[in-house]
Protein backbone atom coordinates (compact mmCIF):
# COMPACT_ATOMS: atom_id res chain seq x y z
CA UNK A 1 0.00 0.00 0.00
CA UNK A 2 1.08 3.69 -1.04
CA UNK A 3 1.79 5.92 1.90
CA UNK A 4 0.02 9.05 2.71
CA UNK A 5 2.67 10.32 5.27
CA UNK A 6 6.23 10.11 4.00
CA UNK A 7 8.54 11.63 6.62
CA UNK A 8 12.33 12.20 4.51
CA UNK A 9 15.31 13.15 6.46
CA UNK A 10 13.49 15.37 9.16
CA UNK A 11 16.06 17.53 11.16
CA UNK A 12 14.66 20.10 13.52
CA UNK A 13 16.74 22.63 15.54
CA UNK A 14 15.28 24.99 18.50
CA UNK A 15 17.98 27.86 18.68
CA UNK A 16 17.80 30.04 21.53
CA UNK A 17 19.79 33.19 22.31
CA UNK A 18 22.61 31.26 24.46
CA UNK A 19 22.31 28.16 22.96
CA UNK A 20 20.42 24.85 20.47
CA UNK A 21 18.46 22.08 20.79
CA UNK A 22 18.27 19.27 17.97
CA UNK A 23 15.37 17.71 18.38
CA UNK A 24 14.46 15.76 15.59
CA UNK A 25 18.42 13.83 13.81
CA UNK A 26 17.49 13.01 10.08
CA UNK A 27 14.07 10.96 10.97
CA UNK A 28 12.96 9.05 7.98
CA UNK A 29 9.43 6.98 8.04
CA UNK A 30 6.51 5.75 5.83
CA UNK A 31 2.82 5.82 7.10
CA UNK A 32 0.53 3.53 5.19
CA UNK A 33 -2.80 5.00 3.84
CA UNK A 34 -5.21 3.77 6.69
CA UNK A 35 -3.21 2.61 9.38
CA UNK A 36 -2.92 3.32 12.91
CA UNK A 37 0.98 4.53 13.42
CA UNK A 38 1.94 4.71 17.25
CA UNK A 39 4.95 7.40 17.71
CA UNK A 40 6.39 5.95 20.99
CA UNK A 41 9.29 7.76 23.50
CA UNK A 42 10.20 9.09 27.00
CA UNK A 43 9.38 12.66 27.66
CA UNK A 44 11.76 14.78 25.51
CA UNK A 45 12.54 12.38 22.77
CA UNK A 46 10.89 14.78 20.16
CA UNK A 47 7.98 12.51 19.48
CA UNK A 48 5.64 15.92 19.89
CA UNK A 49 7.73 17.86 17.52
CA UNK A 50 7.47 15.36 15.08
CA UNK A 51 3.82 14.84 15.06
CA UNK A 52 3.65 18.88 14.61
CA UNK A 53 6.08 18.76 11.98
CA UNK A 54 3.41 16.56 9.60
CA UNK A 55 1.51 19.23 9.34
CA UNK A 56 3.76 21.91 9.03
CA UNK A 57 2.65 23.77 12.51
CA UNK A 58 6.63 23.27 13.05
CA UNK A 59 8.70 23.65 10.04
CA UNK A 60 11.35 21.29 9.61
CA UNK A 61 15.27 22.97 9.58
CA UNK A 62 15.69 20.33 7.21
CA UNK A 63 14.32 17.54 5.12
CA UNK A 64 10.51 16.88 3.69
CA UNK A 65 7.45 15.43 4.26
CA UNK A 66 4.84 14.34 1.85
CA UNK A 67 1.37 14.48 2.59
CA UNK A 68 -0.07 12.26 -0.54
CA UNK A 69 3.09 13.17 -2.72
CA UNK A 70 2.88 16.34 -1.94
CA UNK A 71 5.77 18.29 -0.56
CA UNK A 72 4.41 21.00 2.09
CA UNK A 73 7.93 22.23 2.14
CA UNK A 74 6.79 23.79 -1.39
CA UNK A 75 3.02 25.01 -0.39
CA UNK A 76 2.58 28.62 0.04
CA UNK A 77 0.30 29.85 3.61
CA UNK A 78 -2.74 29.70 1.35
CA UNK A 79 -1.74 26.07 0.23
CA UNK A 80 -0.72 24.70 4.01
CA UNK A 81 -4.09 26.20 5.73
CA UNK A 82 -6.03 24.25 2.65
CA UNK A 83 -4.05 21.05 3.34
CA UNK A 84 -4.39 21.24 7.27
CA UNK A 85 -8.01 21.00 6.70
CA UNK A 86 -6.98 17.38 5.48
CA UNK A 87 -5.36 16.69 8.82
CA UNK A 88 -6.73 17.08 11.88
CA UNK A 89 -5.25 17.08 15.33
CA UNK A 90 -6.51 16.28 19.25
CA UNK A 91 -4.58 17.17 22.11
CA UNK A 92 -3.98 15.93 25.65
CA UNK A 93 -6.00 18.98 27.60
CA UNK A 94 -8.80 18.59 24.45
CA UNK A 95 -8.42 22.46 23.38
CA UNK A 96 -12.20 23.22 23.80
CA UNK A 97 -13.73 26.58 23.97
CA UNK A 98 -15.75 26.64 27.95
CA UNK A 99 -18.05 29.26 26.67
CA UNK A 100 -19.19 27.65 23.81
CA UNK A 101 -21.82 24.48 23.85
CA UNK A 102 -20.47 21.16 22.99
CA UNK A 103 -22.49 21.56 19.40
CA UNK A 104 -20.87 24.87 19.06
CA UNK A 105 -17.37 23.27 19.90
CA UNK A 106 -17.97 20.79 16.93
CA UNK A 107 -18.99 23.42 14.66
CA UNK A 108 -16.03 25.45 15.06
CA UNK A 109 -13.78 24.03 12.38
CA UNK A 110 -16.80 24.24 9.78
CA UNK A 111 -17.43 27.81 10.66
CA UNK A 112 -14.07 28.48 9.87
CA UNK A 113 -14.63 26.75 6.46
CA UNK A 114 -17.27 28.55 5.60
CA UNK A 115 -20.10 25.88 5.70
CA UNK A 116 -23.88 27.27 6.24
CA UNK A 117 -24.72 27.37 9.86
CA UNK A 118 -27.46 24.82 9.10
CA UNK A 119 -25.48 22.13 7.63
CA UNK A 120 -22.86 22.83 10.23
CA UNK A 121 -25.24 21.95 13.11
CA UNK A 122 -26.74 19.11 11.52
CA UNK A 123 -23.23 17.77 10.66
CA UNK A 124 -21.80 18.50 14.24
CA UNK A 125 -25.21 16.43 15.54
CA UNK A 126 -24.42 13.31 13.37
CA UNK A 127 -20.93 13.58 14.64
CA UNK A 128 -21.50 13.66 18.30
CA UNK A 129 -23.70 10.66 17.67
CA UNK A 130 -20.96 8.67 16.01
CA UNK A 131 -18.74 9.92 19.43
CA UNK A 132 -21.38 8.86 21.74
CA UNK A 133 -22.50 12.39 23.07
CA UNK A 134 -25.59 12.59 21.05
CA UNK A 135 -27.00 13.88 24.43
CA UNK A 136 -24.95 16.17 25.39
CA UNK A 137 -25.14 18.77 22.38
CA UNK A 138 -26.16 21.63 24.83
CA UNK A 139 -23.96 20.96 27.40
CA UNK A 140 -20.78 22.95 27.87
CA UNK A 141 -17.13 21.57 28.67
CA UNK A 142 -17.19 21.87 32.52
CA UNK A 143 -19.92 19.80 32.96
CA UNK A 144 -18.47 16.89 31.08
CA UNK A 145 -15.55 14.41 32.59
CA UNK A 146 -12.46 14.38 30.88
CA UNK A 147 -13.79 11.25 28.23
CA UNK A 148 -16.44 13.32 27.44
CA UNK A 149 -14.72 16.22 27.07
CA UNK A 150 -12.11 13.75 24.27
CA UNK A 151 -15.12 12.63 22.71
CA UNK A 152 -16.16 16.41 21.90
CA UNK A 153 -12.38 16.90 20.60
CA UNK A 154 -12.18 14.00 18.31
CA UNK A 155 -16.17 15.32 17.13
CA UNK A 156 -14.64 18.39 16.03
CA UNK A 157 -11.64 17.01 14.62
CA UNK A 158 -14.16 15.15 11.92
CA UNK A 159 -15.60 17.88 11.22
CA UNK A 160 -14.43 18.65 7.87
CA UNK A 161 -13.31 15.08 6.86
CA UNK A 162 -9.86 15.04 7.61
CA UNK A 163 -7.89 12.12 6.27
CA UNK A 164 -5.60 12.02 8.56
CA UNK A 165 -6.15 12.56 12.59
CA UNK A 166 -3.29 13.38 14.84
CA UNK A 167 -3.55 12.51 18.46
CA UNK A 168 -0.66 14.17 20.67
CA UNK A 169 -0.91 12.48 23.90
CA UNK A 170 -4.59 12.34 23.83
CA UNK A 171 -4.90 9.57 26.50
CA UNK A 172 -2.52 11.17 29.08
CA UNK A 173 -5.16 12.90 31.24
CA UNK A 174 -7.75 10.07 31.45
CA UNK A 175 -7.69 7.13 33.71
CA UNK A 176 -7.19 3.27 32.33
CA UNK A 177 -10.39 2.40 31.61
CA UNK A 178 -11.70 6.09 29.99
CA UNK A 179 -8.49 5.37 28.12
CA UNK A 180 -9.58 1.98 26.61
CA UNK A 181 -12.87 3.66 25.62
CA UNK A 182 -11.24 6.42 23.98
CA UNK A 183 -8.78 3.89 21.72
CA UNK A 184 -12.10 1.74 21.26
CA UNK A 185 -13.47 4.80 19.65
CA UNK A 186 -10.61 5.80 17.69
CA UNK A 187 -10.32 2.40 16.29
CA UNK A 188 -14.11 2.16 14.71
CA UNK A 189 -13.34 5.91 13.78
CA UNK A 190 -10.63 4.18 11.21
CA UNK A 191 -12.13 1.40 10.19
CA UNK A 192 -15.80 3.07 9.40
CA UNK A 193 -14.48 6.38 8.17
CA UNK A 194 -10.96 4.51 6.49
CA UNK A 195 -8.74 8.01 8.39
CA UNK A 196 -5.30 7.50 8.78
CA UNK A 197 -4.54 7.59 12.70
CA UNK A 198 -1.21 8.66 14.08
CA UNK A 199 -0.48 8.35 17.99
CA UNK A 200 1.71 9.93 19.49
CA UNK A 201 2.42 8.36 23.33
CA UNK A 202 5.14 7.40 25.65
CA UNK A 203 2.71 4.34 27.04
CA UNK A 204 3.54 1.01 25.34
CA UNK A 205 -0.04 0.11 26.43
CA UNK A 206 -1.50 2.47 24.50
CA UNK A 207 0.24 1.15 21.26
CA UNK A 208 -0.43 -2.06 21.55
CA UNK A 209 -4.09 -1.90 22.32
CA UNK A 210 -4.84 -0.35 18.97
CA UNK A 211 -1.99 0.25 16.83
CA UNK A 212 -0.76 -1.96 14.00
CA UNK A 213 2.87 -0.31 13.43
CA UNK A 214 5.15 1.72 15.57
CA UNK A 215 7.87 3.90 15.44
CA UNK A 216 10.23 4.75 18.37
CA UNK A 217 11.77 7.72 18.63
CA UNK A 218 15.29 7.97 21.49
CA UNK A 219 16.65 11.56 21.75
CA UNK A 220 15.19 12.88 18.52
CA UNK A 221 16.65 9.81 16.43
CA UNK A 222 14.61 6.91 15.20
CA UNK A 223 15.47 3.83 17.07
CA UNK A 224 13.20 1.33 15.82
CA UNK A 225 10.15 0.77 13.47
CA UNK A 226 8.16 -1.94 12.46
CA UNK A 227 4.90 -3.47 13.11
CA UNK A 228 3.99 -3.77 17.02
CA UNK A 229 4.42 -7.46 16.94
CA UNK A 230 7.86 -7.83 15.25
CA UNK A 231 9.18 -5.13 18.19
CA UNK A 232 7.29 -6.58 21.10
CA UNK A 233 8.34 -9.69 20.41
CA UNK A 234 12.16 -8.97 19.09
CA UNK A 235 12.96 -5.53 19.95
CA UNK A 236 16.37 -4.41 19.00
CA UNK A 237 17.44 -1.12 20.18
CA UNK A 238 17.97 -0.20 24.04
CA UNK A 239 15.08 2.67 23.65
CA UNK A 240 12.10 -0.90 22.42
CA UNK A 241 13.67 -2.66 25.19
CA UNK A 242 13.54 -0.15 27.59
CA UNK A 243 9.65 0.71 26.41
CA UNK A 244 8.62 -3.42 25.74
CA UNK A 245 9.84 -4.27 29.50
CA UNK A 246 8.21 -1.45 30.80
CA UNK A 247 10.87 -2.31 34.13
CA UNK A 248 14.06 -0.66 35.68
CA UNK A 249 16.35 -3.43 34.30
CA UNK A 250 18.38 -3.62 36.52
CA UNK A 251 17.26 -5.97 39.75
CA UNK A 252 19.63 -6.15 43.15
CA UNK A 253 21.51 -9.18 44.95
CA UNK A 254 21.07 -11.47 41.99
CA UNK A 255 23.68 -14.46 41.76
CA UNK A 256 23.86 -15.46 38.45
CA UNK A 257 23.91 -12.77 35.61
CA UNK A 258 22.46 -14.48 32.98
CA UNK A 259 19.37 -13.63 31.82
CA UNK A 260 16.66 -14.73 29.16
CA UNK A 261 13.55 -13.23 27.47
CA UNK A 262 10.70 -15.27 25.99
CA UNK A 263 7.85 -14.18 23.97
CA UNK A 264 4.77 -16.54 24.25
CA UNK A 265 2.43 -16.65 21.10
CA UNK A 266 -0.45 -18.45 20.56
CA UNK A 267 0.93 -22.03 19.39
CA UNK A 268 3.06 -21.74 23.09
CA UNK A 269 0.45 -21.09 25.79
CA UNK A 270 -1.25 -23.99 26.31
CA UNK A 271 1.74 -25.81 27.16
CA UNK A 272 3.32 -25.57 30.66
CA UNK A 273 6.66 -25.36 29.14
CA UNK A 274 8.73 -23.48 32.14
CA UNK A 275 7.85 -26.29 34.60
CA UNK A 276 8.92 -28.76 31.21
CA UNK A 277 11.86 -27.62 30.95
CA UNK A 278 13.05 -27.30 34.64
CA UNK A 279 11.86 -31.03 34.62
CA UNK A 280 13.43 -31.86 31.84
CA UNK A 281 16.93 -30.02 31.92
CA UNK A 282 16.94 -30.87 36.18
CA UNK A 283 18.07 -27.10 37.02
CA UNK A 284 16.06 -23.92 38.73
CA UNK A 285 15.34 -20.72 37.17
CA UNK A 286 14.09 -17.55 38.92
CA UNK A 287 11.12 -15.67 37.60
CA UNK A 288 12.04 -11.90 37.39
CA UNK A 289 8.90 -10.47 35.17
CA UNK A 290 5.96 -12.14 33.95
CA UNK A 291 3.38 -9.97 31.83
CA UNK A 292 0.51 -10.49 28.86
CA UNK A 293 -0.43 -7.97 26.22
CA UNK A 294 -3.34 -7.69 24.31
CA UNK A 295 -1.82 -6.83 20.62
CA UNK A 296 -4.21 -6.67 17.73
CA UNK A 297 -6.29 -8.80 19.55
CA UNK A 298 -3.90 -11.65 19.95
CA UNK A 299 -2.26 -12.60 23.45
CA UNK A 300 1.33 -12.30 23.89
CA UNK A 301 2.69 -13.22 27.00
CA UNK A 302 6.57 -12.25 27.73
CA UNK A 303 8.77 -14.07 31.01
CA UNK A 304 12.21 -12.75 32.08
CA UNK A 305 14.22 -15.76 33.61
CA UNK A 306 17.23 -15.85 35.84
CA UNK A 307 19.19 -18.73 34.41
CA UNK A 308 21.48 -21.15 36.51
CA UNK A 309 24.63 -20.62 36.89
CA UNK A 310 26.17 -23.14 35.49
CA UNK A 311 26.92 -22.46 31.70
CA UNK A 312 25.79 -26.19 30.23
CA UNK A 313 22.75 -26.04 32.13
CA UNK A 314 21.40 -22.77 30.73
CA UNK A 315 22.16 -23.31 27.20
CA UNK A 316 20.57 -26.10 27.85
CA UNK A 317 17.57 -24.68 28.48
CA UNK A 318 17.89 -21.93 25.94
CA UNK A 319 18.01 -24.51 23.40
CA UNK A 320 14.65 -26.54 24.86
CA UNK A 321 12.59 -23.47 24.70
CA UNK A 322 13.56 -22.70 20.98
CA UNK A 323 12.97 -26.18 20.13
CA UNK A 324 9.48 -25.17 21.35
CA UNK A 325 9.39 -22.22 18.98
CA UNK A 326 9.45 -20.00 21.79
CA UNK A 327 11.35 -16.78 20.79
CA UNK A 328 14.26 -16.25 23.35
CA UNK A 329 16.43 -13.51 23.38
CA UNK A 330 19.28 -13.12 26.01
CA UNK A 331 19.21 -9.63 28.27
CA UNK A 332 22.38 -7.92 29.25
CA UNK A 333 23.02 -6.10 32.32
CA UNK A 334 19.07 -7.29 33.52
CA UNK A 335 21.05 -8.29 37.50
CA UNK A 336 23.55 -6.03 39.20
Amino acid sequence: MEPIIQIQKVSKTFRGRDNQVEALKGITLDIEKGDICGIIGMSGAGKSTLVRCLNYLEKPTSGTVLIENKDLSAMSERELRKIRTEIAMIFQHFNLLMQRSVLDNVCVPMEIAGVKKKDARKRALELLEVVGLGDKAKSYPAQLSGGQKQRVAIARALANNPKILLCDEATSALDPTTTKSILKLLQQINREFGITIVIITHEMSVVQEICSHVAIIDNGVLAESGTVTEVFEQPKSSAAKKLVYMVNPRVERMTSRRCIRIVFQENSSFEPVIANMILECKAVVNILKADTSDIGGIAHGQMILQLPQERADADRMIQYLRDRRLIVEEVEDYVE
